[in-house]
């Protein structure tokens, strides 16, 4: 595939035994992977900076290795205003926007919500056609057209009623408002990125680090995501013994009563708007946070863009003084 370079594809207990390693060394080896992205590449490379708490570890690791190494901040239009304050706090950061609002795009295609699989799923089958009879049929039965059974792409049973929901459902925002932008600029610089994606986030996330490794260098899809192999934990203990400014909207960093390193504001900082998981957030979920803490975003996303419909669909509180009037049947 290339000269000079190694490419590292673990198994899963090697990802154990990789994401149970001192963080001494694992920066040490993320340092490893950094170098091998960037000599391969010849510098032509930039990190990927949503203003988060991961990818500023990332940018600060690579940084102390090559100064002059560029972040792209895309911005969706959806991020909290600390997050896009403090991106632009950053020196030597190129902000890149999408082609279409938020708004747009539930236009068209549908909101998010449950996650990015299931509402690929509910798209489809809110789209019969000719053409996609087959990958209906396995959505509502986990069933292939050979006759193979094949659960994990059977719609699960309490989200069938979306189907039928009084509104459109996709996956497609990520897409456009956060890959199509990256992938503009990457077509128009020649560069190819480094990402702060790690396997322990989801099942989705660690798949694609056991099928590639930190670097993967196939054709449209190559990038680095040296951080791979590090946990949430790691990012945080990081970011205390290192001093690093990170952006105020996580609170601060402290030890909780189990001893984990965790934030006293928010967890994740991603889109506001975005409803994947958060029939899974625990009380107060990230819309009855965002009513106290960005209120004039909390109207705008539940009153003007429709969320309130979707999240009393799906059985999800929005307000704090809602109680748990919601909960979703097994």
């Amino acid at each position: 595939m290339m000269e000079g370079v190694k490419v590292l594809m673990p198994t899963y207990n090697e990802l154990i035994i990789l994401q149970n390693l001192d963080l001494k060394t694992k920066i040490r080896k993320t340092k490893q992977r950094i170098r091998e992205w960037y000599e391969y590449h010849s510098g032509n490379v930039y990190v990927s900076f949503s203003g988060g708490k991961d990818s500023t570890v990332l940018l600060d690791i690579v940084r102390s290795i090559y100064p002059d190494v560029e972040g792209v901040f895309s911005n969706t239009g959806l991020e909290f205003p600390e997050i896009v304050k403090f991106a632009k706090s950053k020196s030597n950061i190129t902000e890149v926007r999408a082609r279409k609002s938020f708004r747009k795009v539930i236009e068209q295609y549908g909101y998010p919500i449950i996650s990015k699989k299931t509402a690929r799923m509910i798209r489809t089958l809110q789209k019969p056609t000719d053409k996609n009879v087959k990958t209906r049929n396995l959505y509502m039965t986990g069933i292939t057209s050979k006759g193979k059974p094949s659960p994990d792409f059977k719609l699960a049973n309490k989200w069938m009623s979306c189907i039928n929901a009084p509104f459109k459902i996709s996956e497609e925002c990520c897409n456009e408002l956060k890959k199509k932008p990256m992938h503009e600029y990457q077509k128009i610089s020649k560069k190819v990125p480094f990402i702060g994606t790690m396997a322990d986030e989801s099942r989705m996330r660690r798949t694609v680090y056991l099928k590639s490794g930190c670097n993967s260098y196939e054709g449209d899809k190559a990038s680095s995501t040296p951080l791979g192999f590090w946990t949430e934990q790691d990012i945080l203990e990081y970011i205390k013994i290192n001093n690093l400014e990170y952006c105020s909207v996580y609170g601060n960093i402290v030890k909780d009563a189990n001893d984990k390193w965790v934030t006293t504001g928010e967890t994740r900082t991603g889109c506001m708007f975005c409803m994947f998981g958060v029939h899974l957030d625990h009380y107060p979920n990230r819309f009855q946070r965002m009513q106290k803490t960005h209120q004039l975003q909390w109207d705008y996303c539940i009153n003007k863009l429709g969320l309130k419909e979707v999240l009393e669909f799906i059985h999800v509180p929005y307000k704090d003084n809602q109680l748990n009037l919601f909960e979703v049947k097994k």
